[in-house]
């Protein structure tokens, strides 16, 4: 039997989503957890990678079992009592045996969160930028991502993709409560790292380093050296996985 699960996590205390020899991930303590609570060594597969000390808001996973759950609900609370405080399941629910929680994914959207005032409250989640920030400048370069396939400028180095191409469907920045920006950024694929290099690169630009222009010049080289500094990793949040 495969069943989906619908999750979320704070990423502070992990080296990402995926598995590593020598240090905590979401993936292992979430694999522990369900062959603890279904008596069964359990595999679990991810609707994508995030990085270190990033977050997931909502986050899609698939494994397998032998026989089937009885009681999903019943099995939530028990996994929630389980997993520390930083990781929780919202639902369990079977799916057709071939379902892919990353492969059928046909949607996914990040936010990236910056507090431009100083607050220990949000400290471990937000990037807390105090300087000032062009926000129509930032969406106005915004909008060549739009019209951009090819984001080899904000691909990772060493990493296993067998293309830079993705289709973007919504990259906008919004002001919200409490002096907080967000970057929302929607699209049917990532590149490992592309949503921290290309928040950094906008904030750049509203920043007033370089100009929303430039920025397109940069987008277009598809050299990774003219991209600036990533974003740091607390602000990033995964917020949406789409199936058909």
């Amino acid at each position: 039997m495969r069943y989906f699960a619908e999750l979320s996590y704070k990423g502070s205390a992990y080296c990402g989503w995926q598995r590593q020899p020598n240090a905590p991930s979401v993936q292992q303590t979430i694999e522990e957890a369900l062959s603890t609570i279904l008596r069964e060594q359990v595999e679990v597969v991810g609707a994508g990678r995030t990085d270190t000390g990033v977050h997931a808001a909502f986050y899609v996973a698939h494994f397998d079992t032998s026989k089937a759950i009885e009681n999903p609900e019943q099995t939530v609370y028990h996994l929630n009592a389980l997993l520390p405080e930083d990781i929780a399941f919202g639902r369990i629910y079977a799916v057709a045996d071939d379902a892919h929680a990353r492969f059928d994914a046909t949607e996914r959207e990040y936010r990236y969160y910056i507090q431009r005032r100083k607050d220990p409250f949000t400290k471990a989640t937000t990037w807390q930028l105090t300087a000032p920030l062009d926000l129509e400048a930032m969406n106005r370069a915004a909008e060549v991502l739009l019209q951009t396939e090819d984001f080899t400028t904000f691909a990772k180095l060493g990493s296993n993709n067998t293309n830079n191409i993705c289709h973007i469907y919504r990259a906008e920045w919004v002001e919200i409560e409490c002096g907080m920006v967000v970057f929302i950024f929607r699209a049917n694929r990532f590149l490992r790292n592309m949503v921290r290099a290309i928040v950094g690169t906008l904030v750049d630009v509203g920043r007033g380093k370089i100009t929303p222009e430039e920025f397109a010049e940069i987008v277009a080289s598809r050299d990774l050296s003219r991209s600036s500094s990533s974003a740091p990793a607390p602000g990033l949040f995964l917020t949406d996985v789409k199936y058909e």
